[in-house]
This record gives C-alpha cells, structure tokens and sequence, in this order.
C-alpha cells in the first residue's frame, strides 16, 4: 500500500509559473483557434491541447510532477493509472528524465493510446475499469512498483496542467469562460486556479458525456457523487464513475459547474473541429467544444479546450459519419 497522500491545499500563482519554466523544454505552446462555426454566437475559441507532443495535455502535469521527484523516487520507477493520455504523458517524462515507467492501462483503452504507451518504453500492465478506478483510489495495485504518479489527484500534476489556464488568459484577455473535460478533475482543478488567481470573474466549467457525468451531479447535491448509471463509451478520455471527495475539494471555490452533453454532440462537435480547423479531436477533447455550443455556458468569448486528439483514424471517421 503507497503512503497516504498529503492534504489537499491550493495550487499556487507562483507554483504555476514554476511549472510553465519547469516543463517549457517538454510541453508545447499550443494555438488559441477562433472557432468560425456558422453562427454569431456563441463566441468560441480552441485551445487546441491536441497538439502536444503526446497529443494531449497530459503532458504537462506529468513533466511537472516527474521533474519534482527526489532521486531517491527517480530511482524506485514510475508508474501511473491511465485510459492512454496519462500514460502517455508519464511515460514520455519518464524516458526524458531516463527513469522506468510502467502504466496499468484500462483494458478498454484505444489500441493507438496503448501502441504509443509501449512505443515510449512503458511495462503496460493491462486491468478492468472498475479495477483501475479503485488503484487510483488506493494508490496502489497488486504486483507493481515503483512511485506512483496519480493521474488527477496529485498536486504537482495539477500544477503543471495550470499553465493552460496562463495561456489562455495572455492569449484572450477578455475571455468570459473556460470550458475543459472533467474525468478526474485535474485539468479543470489547474486551469480554475490559475484563473482565480489573474482573472476570478472567469467562469470555469466542466463537460461531461451524459454516461459518465459524476461532476455534475457533485455540483447539484454539493458533495462529490457516485455516478451510478455509468457506461463505456467512445469518450474514454474523460467521465468517471465518481467524484474522488480530495478532487471535490480542490474543486472548491475554483470551478463553477460542469455541462452534460449528449454523445451525439460530441460527435457533431468531432466533425466541426474538423471540417473547421482541420484538426482531430477525440470524444474527451470535442466534450468541452459540445459543451460550448450547447448555449450553456454563455455567449462568449468561451474558450472550450481540446483536451486530446488520441483516436484511431477508422474510429475517428465512423464516430463523424
């Protein structure tokens, strides 16, 4: 069993900056796109996280929270819990700071998620959802070692996936909301602290598909929720089966709510970034754009970040069909 995790606390201003200089050699600068989707309103922009190196945002927390460990964690291996984003985004710190990784992959994950985990040199150790959900719970699972990277509840990670939110707002000053995908919570946890730092009037949102929306029914009992009608689906980026109570309380004062989509307007939402721009986005990614045209989050400017782009090509064209 891993050690208990430390307490919660914020994720500070000058933590945030420390991490954009800490990872600026791993993690890109991605573009902030006008979406021209037809309509006036809303006003939509994409922060297009897709274009990370490992095509995901993941990449950020992960180089923040690998470049931080003491030599003596270094030297133990990492190892993480991952659907492929996370995994990926661990495993490519891992084999830049030249330490072993090993990732316990959800057994529905993408075969291109899986190939490009075992490509950048992780031990794959492949489990059932419900058993992944538990080990990011317990900090541990049977037969691996190492120090455990948690893909969400670890503050570092958080951290490090804040310097979205300094983008953003140098990039779009005048922007009104910030929608993002919620699995775990970690990407909206940072980009919301960052924001409540620089810019606290910025409403900050999650998205959610409607199989898989544990944040939004948090919100509206006002405690962290088990989503009991859970379901696998082509969104295996983003949507848990529950709120963890530590990710509720980061939550806290720093993320307004969060939208639940339907999965047909993630798809709708797949094609447009698309046929607009160009780019691929996967379920997760297209949930905050899905979420962003739905009128919910208000007239704009939103920026609607696109968390990944990890999908299989055949995959991507029967989903947009």
């Amino acid at each position: 069993m891993s050690a208990a995790p430390p307490p919660v606390r914020p994720v500070t201003i000058d933590e945030i900056r420390a991490a954009r200089e800490r990872i600026r050699s791993v993690a890109v600068r991605t573009p902030l796109l006008r979406l021209l989707h037809g309509t006036g309103q809303p006003e939509i922009w994409l922060k297009l996280e897709n274009l990370q190196p490992i095509n995901a945002f993941k990449i950020r927390g992960a180089a923040n929270a690998v470049a931080l460990l003491d030599p003596a964690e270094r030297a133990r291996g990492v190892w993480t819990i991952s659907a492929g984003n996370a995994g990926q985004g661990v495993a490519y710190a891992a084999r830049e700071a030249g330490v072993p990784c090993t990732v316990v992959v959800i057994e529905t994950a993408a075969d291109t998620k899986v190939k490009r985990m075992r490509d950048l040199g992780a031990r794959l150790v492949k489990a059932p959802f419900d058993a992944c959900w538990q080990a990011m719970e317990d900090r541990s699972f049977p037969g691996v070692e190492g120090t455990f990277v948690h893909p969400f509840d670890d503050h570092d990670f958080i951290a490090g996936n804040a310097t979205v939110g300094l983008e953003i707002l140098e990039d779009l000053p005048n922007v009104q909301a910030v929608v993002a995908a919620i699995g775990g919570g970690g990407l909206v946890a940072g980009i919301g602290s960052a924001f409540r730092a620089l810019a606290p009037s910025v409403k900050i949102l999650g998205a959610e598909p409607e199989t898989a929306a544990p944040g939004a029914a948090s919100f509206a009992a006002g405690s962290p929720q088990v989503f009991g009608s859970w379901q696998a689906s082509f969104v295996d980026g983003a949507g848990g089966k529950s709120i963890f109570p530590r990710m509720w309380e980061r939550m806290q004062g720093i993320v307004d709510g969060s939208i639940v989509v339907s999965l047909d307007e993630v798809k709708r939402a797949m094609r447009l970034v698309a046929e607009k721009t160009r780019v691929i986005a996967e379920g997760a990614g297209a949930l905050a754009v899905a979420a962003a045209l739905s009128g919910k989050a208000g007239e704009g400017p939103i920026v609607a970040v696109v968390s990944g782009g990890n999908i299989d090509l055949a995959k991507f064209a029967e989903l947009i069909r």
